[in-house]
């Protein structure tokens, strides 16, 4: 079967909502106060007369807005590059998939903080007139959440069908399902977890220091004398083993051998694995922005699900979810690297002990925690269910 050409997929745009203003600034976690900030966003289908039909998508780590369809230009995103264009989930978003786009109204919005046309640290400061660096605030869950909050008010969604969220966007659609429980009535986390564990945070921490060890970081504020890339690069390698399957790493490596003389040139691979992992780490670098890459690693480093829904303990955190009815379709895969398998299993003790009406499934897959992207059919019939029935809540 012949692949498609990108660019005959349905051809789809970035809208931008002002999620603060002089008149309605947006307050941070951490107290901040931006008097000027956006979010980027996408929708895909039609929203119903009744408005009943939307699904709110939290994206991944170093995922975007763009879910479904082709885009080939975010205005004033550099960083937009020929792999941004095509959508990060059609294996599961579009017409006739498991996210209906015939039936449902879905939406996805990059994270405040982000590098894709939402305010991040790469944006001007409107106070200093140059890129925000180091001084943009330290974004958590909660602020994401609150923010994509607005913009369902903007959009006049009073309540969601789902919401739903891969790895670190799990985390960020079980907390906004805590904080707004009226809001939503299905919620879809898969391969994500219930608190950071040690090891996630060790290895975020590795992350963090390769970035800010490349001299050319130069505390954040790198925009006019060149990007970190070399740390970038070393970050994503560094989490790229935790992602994919190490099997299915050494697979995909004995088709992808590159060996480049270019500002890598300090390391020269000796076998296919080597050249694989480098190159993963390069053309990252090409496609994303070191200081939106610290703040979501600290974001996912520092998650508390009781902190974060400004709970006291966890029954009343799944207790909320119990009061409002929500009912949970939650998803671990068992050669998860990332996010390992016993951590879905704490959540849905929570909901267990809460009473909440839920679903637990464990699929099986040699594609580790990328699974969610590359095997719709361990999810979609599951999926589908869970929505219709959420449909006749």
């Amino acid at each position: 079967m012949n692949a498609i050409d990108p660019k005959d997929r349905p051809s789809v745009r970035t809208l931008f909502f002002e999620l603060a203003t002089p008149e309605q600034p947006f307050t941070f976690r951490n107290g901040d106060v931006f008097e000027k900030a956006q979010l980027a966003y996408e929708t895909y289908g039609e929203l119903n007369e009744d408005k009943s039909n939307a699904i709110l998508i939290f994206h991944a780590l170093s995922g975007s807005h763009h879910v479904y369809g082709y885009n080939e230009e975010v205005d004033g995103v550099d960083l937009w590059t020929k792999e941004c264009t095509v959508g990060w989930w059609e294996t599961l978003v579009g017409p006739g998939k498991a996210i209906d786009t015939n039936k449902y109204f879905v939406i996805c919005a990059n994270y405040l903080g982000g590098c894709y046309g939402s305010t991040g640290p790469a944006s001007i400061d409107p106070a200093t007139g140059i890129p925000y660096g180091p001084t943009f605030p330290n974004v958590t869950i909660h602020d994401v959440a609150q923010s994509q909050a607005r913009l369902l008010d903007y959009l006049g969604i009073e309540q969601l069908l789902a919401a739903v969220g891969p790895s670190v966007g799990g985390l960020a659609c079980t907390t906004f399902a805590a904080l707004f429980p009226d809001r939503v009535r299905v919620v879809i986390p898969i391969a994500t977890g219930v608190k950071t564990t040690v090891l996630n945070r060790i290895i975020l921490l590795e992350q963090i220091l390769a970035i800010e060890n490349d001299p050319s970081f130069n505390g954040g504020n790198y925009y006019a004398t060149g990007d970190p890339d070399i740390g970038l690069a070393l970050a994503r390698m560094i989490s790229h083993k935790t992602f994919v399957h190490l099997d299915a790493i050494e697979r995909r490596a004995s088709k992808d051998v590159i060996r480049t003389e270019d500002r890598f040139s300090w390391y020269r691979a000796h076998d296919h694995v080597e050249s694989y992992m480098l190159h993963q780490g390069k053309k990252f670098t090409d496609r994303f922005d070191a200081n939106t890459y610290l703040r979501i690693c600290e974001m996912w480093s520092r998650y508390d699900p009781v902190l974060e829904a400004d709970a006291t303990d966890r029954a009343e955190l799944y207790g909320r979810s119990a009061a409002a009815e929500q009912r949970f379709l939650v998803f671990s895969i068992q050669e998860d690297y990332c996010f390992y398998a016993e951590e879905q299993e704490r959540l849905v003790d929570g909901l267990k002990a809460a009473g909440v009406d839920h679903l637990f499934l464990t699929v099986h897959s040699d594609k580790g925690h990328d699974s969610f992207l590359l095997d719709p059919g361990l999810y979609a019939p599951h999926i589908r269910m869970v929505l219709a029935d959420g449909e006749l809540a």
